[in-house]
C-alpha cells in the first residue's frame, strides 16, 4: 500500500496522491496514510474518518494563515463564525449538514410562530 494524503486544491477539489518530498515548513502537514485502514474499514466509516481528518487540516491551515497576517482578536473570532457557518467536511459525507439544515428551518419556522403567539398573550394581558 502507498503512503497517500488527501490535498485539498485551489478550484476547491480534492486529491489524493503520494505525500510530497518536503512540506514547507511553516504549514501544517496533511494526514499520511489515509488509505491505511481502508481495506479493515465499511467504506462509509472509512470516508467519515477521512472527512475528519480533513477537518482538522483545513482548520489547521485557516488559522495557520489567520496567524500568519496578524489577525487580532477580533479577526481571529470573525474566521472561527465564518467558518463554522458552513457545514465541516465530515458533516457532508455523513448527510449530517443536509439534517441540520431542515432541522434549523423547521426551529426557525417553530420558533418564529411561537414568538408571535407569546408577544399576543403579552398584549393581551
Amino acid at each position: 500500500k502507498e503512503n497517500l494524503c488527501l490535498y485539498g486544491l485551489l478550484n476547491e477539489k480534492w486529491e489524493v496522491n503520494l505525500p510530497v518530498e518536503e512540506v514547507p515548513p511553516e504549514l501544517p502537514e496533511p494526514v499520511l496514510g489515509i488509505n491505511f485502514a481502508r481495506d479493515g474499514m465499511q467504506e462509509k466509516d472509512w470516508l467519515s474518518l477521512v472527512a475528519v481528518h480533513s477537518d482538522t487540516w483545513l482548520l489547521s491551515l485557516a488559522f495557520y494563515f489567520g496567524a500568519r497576517f496578524s489577525f487580532d482578536k477580533t479577526d481571529r473570532k470573525r474566521l472561527f463564525n465564518l467558518i463554522n457557518e458552513l457545514p465541516t467536511v465530515y458533516e457532508v459525507v455523513t448527510g449530517a449538514a443536509k439534517k441540520q439544515v431542515k432541522e434549523k428551518s423547521s426551529v426557525s419556522n417553530n420558533s418564529g410562530s411561537k414568538s408571535k403567539s407569546s408577544s399576543k398573550a403579552v398584549n393581551i394581558s
